[in-house]
């Protein structure tokens, strides 16, 4: 009987996973431009605390970044939080981000995008310029938030 039952629940909890609607392309395509806004948002010179916020709200509360090429992992929004608004402090001189495509996929985005900008972190003695072409992974959950970030730096 408790056989039964279990393979009855497993049957109802698949059943009700698959019959999640994907969210559309055009969708995910507007989700993604408005978070790669919302992360040049908070790299700007006059950058404050709602810039964090905004670019935060794209997040679900259960959420994964990850910067693959530092293999950092970070799932606590008031960590992400804390380490964006100690990075308010730095000098910022101009930040741009372009998006060069965007692939979509079933609630999830692969976005290409140019990043250029230039800045004075505090803990280093003298500005720094670059230029970096970056892939983002971005998936999406049923009420299109993102709960999982994969970032890959660019060449």
């Amino acid at each position: 009987m408790k056989t039964a039952l279990s393979i009855l629940m497993f049957y109802f909890v698949s059943m009700t996973a698959l019959s999640a609607e994907p969210l559309d392309e055009s969708k995910l395509r507007e989700l993604t431009k408005q978070f790669i806004e919302a992360k040049n948002l908070r790299q700007q010179p006059n950058s404050d605390e709602k810039d964090v916020d905004y670019f935060l709200s794209f997040l679900a509360d259960d959420f994964k970044d990850e910067h693959v090429k530092f293999n950092v992992t970070v799932t606590s929004k008031d960590e992400l939080r804390s380490a964006m608004i100690a990075k308010l402090e730095d000098k910022i001189y101009f930040s741009n981000l372009n998006i060069l495509d965007i692939m979509v996929g079933r609630n999830v985005t692969f976005v290409k995008f140019k990043e250029h900008a230039k800045g004075h972190p505090s803990h280093m003695n003298k500005p720094i310029e670059y230029t970096a072409i970056n892939i983002m992974s971005l998936e999406f959950n049923e009420h299109g938030k993102i709960k999982h970030i994969r970032r890959h730096h660019g060449l």
